[in-house]
């Protein structure tokens, strides 16, 4: 058996192009936060302050992202 015969090329470039469509939008959601939240600058607040609140509400906002964009992807 040939490897041509046994990756369909097809759908590993759509996997490819949706990876890449996917990490621009969370991107683009975390750009959104940012703007969102001008008086707290998130990264200084998380590793100079070790404000345990600001890095858990951070992770559920990246895990709610995630979600929605593997949804739309999945459609």
């Amino acid at each position: 058996m040939e490897i041509d015969t046994a990756i369909n090329w097809h759908n590993v470039l759509s996997a490819l192009i949706f990876s890449g469509i996917g990490l621009a939008v969370y991107t683009l959601g975390f750009i959104i936060l940012s703007l969102l939240t001008p008086k707290v600058h998130i990264w200084r607040e998380i590793n100079e302050e070790k404000n345990v609140a600001i890095a858990i509400f951070l992770g559920s906002i990246a895990l709610g992202i995630a979600i929605i964009i593997s949804a739309a992807v999945r459609g």
